[in-house]
Parts: structure tokens; C-alpha cells; sequence
């Protein structure tokens, strides 16, 4: 199977999580420059801001780096243009199913890689034509599916021939290591990257992420059909309230508009969307994006090499008996 590393042209095999209002091109141009695969958010941005990004990372790097596309944007043909005329080179997609698309993604040279959250949409997009897949758990940040990485990761690379990363709940070398031995290709990071010193989210959203305890996420929005995964705050039980009185799923959307913007741009972390992994309990400093992602394959391989000799002390222990 294609190696990570190899098929993105990077040093190590993580790809940063595809923020909106967060990833830009600061923090992707820092996490693709200390060797991963930075990503540029585009949420719901119009094609000429994604332009924009896209130019003032190429400013900030030599690396690769990626756009992630949400293809319920109602700029999704406008952005295929614009990663297209740009020579973005990889392109990862959410909510839903970029087969309409895929073509001409990969006629341009694109290595496009969707974000799945079941094992039906990820057998659909590899026979698209997908490079790989991100599994994503539950466990992550922002919009999620239902199912934990930990079952997900492996029935996902069961089921493809294509590498499979693992996202959602992963912040540390054990995430990595662990991420691995479910049969993952590699790893995709967004919670950590949120205390980045090179991330441009406001203040308080860091503090408040850099604060939480293993409790502190909560689900929001499932009667709407598209949960989100937040820090708790006053908006998050306002809309829990509402969701336990059965109110029109149209209402709670309305009430969550703009919020995540307040919380990213304006540091209100009362009334904003702090979107935030389970994992954010795990999250003690702001690092720079090379220390993160040093820091995190380090660990990681402190793991391997103390099972390797566990292993080997264990052999011996056998032979001696």
C-alpha cells in the first residue's frame, strides 16, 4: 500500500484537521513547513478569499499543502475552480461525496483525499477514485458521525485498498501509535493545532480549550441532522434546552449561525461555537506547530521502541523457560 508520507510528499504523516474560520493560511503554511500537510479551511468562503489564502501560503512555504472543501458550500464550484486555476496540490473534502467532482480534480494533478465517516461513503469514494481516505470518529471536533474512531478506523481499512488516516481524538503519540495498530496509514490532527502559536483562533478560544477537562465537550444539534462537537458554554446548553423541548431543527440552525465566527475572530467563548475534540483534556501549551508535531511522533516512537524491547524480553523469557 502507498505510503502517506510518500504520496503527499511530506516528513511525517499527519495532515492538520480542515478548520473553518481557523485553518488558514498561517497555521497551514506553519504545519506544512515543520513537515506535515497543512490545510486551508474553506467552510463557507467565497472562491476569491480561498484565492487569497492560497497565494499567501505559497508566500509562507515551499511545501505542500491541501484545501479542505465542504461540498454544502454554496461556493463548492466556484473553490473547484479556484484549487484547480491554483495548483492546489490536495484537495480533502466534507459532508458528503465529491465523486461529481473527482475527475477533474485529479486531471489537474490533484490528490484528493475525502473526509468519511462509514464505511459505505469510504467504498464509494475509493471506486470515485479517491487517493485515500480520513476515517473520522466521533470523538473529533466540529461536525461528526456517530461512530468512534476506535471502530471505525479498522472496519474502514478492512473494507479499502487505499490508505486510510486516522482522525478524531488524536493529540498525542499514543493517539499515533494506537491510530497504527487499528490499521491507519497515517494521521490527521485538528484540536491540538488549535493552540498553535501560529494558529490565528482568538485568545480565549485557546484559554478555553487549553482549560478542559475530559468532560467539557458536548454534542450539539443532532435533531438537525448535523451534530457539532463543542466546549460547553451558555450557547451549547441553550441549544441542548431547546433540542430536549423538540424545537424546529430551523430554529436551532438559525441560532447557530455566525456563532462560530464570534468565538474564532471575537473571543466570545459565552454565546460563541467553541468546536473542540474530546481530546482537548490532553491539551496542557500553546507550541509551535513544529513542536507539536516533533513532540507527538517522538512519543510515538518511544512506544514503539519500548514494545520492540518488551518484545524481545518477552522472547527471551520463552527461549530461557
Amino acid at each position: 500500500m502507498v505510503d502517506i508520507s510518500e504520496l503527499l510528499g511530506i516528513k511525517y504523516p499527519i495532515i492538520q484537521g480542515g478548520m473553518a474560520w481557523i485553518a488558514d493560511s498561517s497555521l497551514a503554511a506553519a504545519v506544512s513547513n515543520a513537515g506535515g500537510l497543512g490545510i486551508i479551511a474553506c467552510g463557507g468562503a467565497e472562491g476569491e478569499w480561498v484565492r487569497n489564502e492560497i497565494r499567501k501560503t505559497k508566500e509562507l512555504t515551499t511545501k505542500p499543502f491541501g484545501v479542505n472543501i465542504m461540498l454544502l458550500s454554496p461556493f463548492v464550484d466556484d473553490i473547484m475552480d479556484v484549487v484547480c486555476e491554483e495548483g492546489v496540490p490536495v484537495v480533502t473534502t466534507g459532508a458528503g461525496n465529491p465523486g461529481k467532482y473527482m475527475n477533474r480534480l485529479k486531471s489537474c494533478g490533484i490528490k484528493v483525499i475525502p473526509v468519511v465517516a462509514s464505511v459505505a461513503l469510504a467504498i464509494r469514494v475509493q471506486r470515485a477514485g479517491a487517493d485515500a481516505v480520513i476515517a473520522e470518529g466521533q470523538e473529533a471536533g466540529g461536525h461528526i458521525g456517530e461512530i468512534t474512531t476506535m471502530a471505525l478506523v479498522p472496519q474502514i481499512a478492512d473494507a479499502v485498498s487505499i490508505p486510510v488516516i486516522a482522525a478524531g481524538g488524536i493529540a498525542d503519540g499514543r493517539g499515533i501509535a494506537a491510530a497504527y495498530m487499528l490499521g491507519a496509514k497515517g494521521i490527521q490532527v485538528g484540536t491540538r493545532f488549535l493552540v498553535a502559536e501560529e494558529c490565528t483562533v482568538s485568545q480565549p478560544y485557546k484559554d478555553m480549550v487549553l482549560k478542559a477537562k475530559d468532560t467539557d465537550t458536548v454534542a450539539t444539534g443532532r435533531s438537525t441532522g448535523h451534530p457539532v462537537r463543542v466546549l460547553k458554554n451558555k450557547l451549547a446548553r441553550e441549544i441542548l434546552s431547546l433540542e430536549k423541548v423538540n424545537t424546529d431543527p430551523a430554529e436551532i440552525e438559525k441560532l447557530g449561525t455566525g456563532r462560530l465566527r464570534a468565538a474564532v475572530k471575537d473571543g466570545d467563548v459565552v454565546n460563541g461555537s467553541v468546536m473542540s475534540g474530546q481530546i482537548a483534556g490532553l491539551v496542557h501549551k500553546e507550541q509551535s506547530a513544529k513542536e507539536i508535531i516533533e513532540e507527538m511522533f517522538q512519543e510515538a516512537l518511544e512506544i514503539y521502541e519500548d514494545r520492540t524491547t518488551i518484545c524481545r524480553a518477552r522472547g527471551t523469557i520463552l527461549r530461557n523457560g
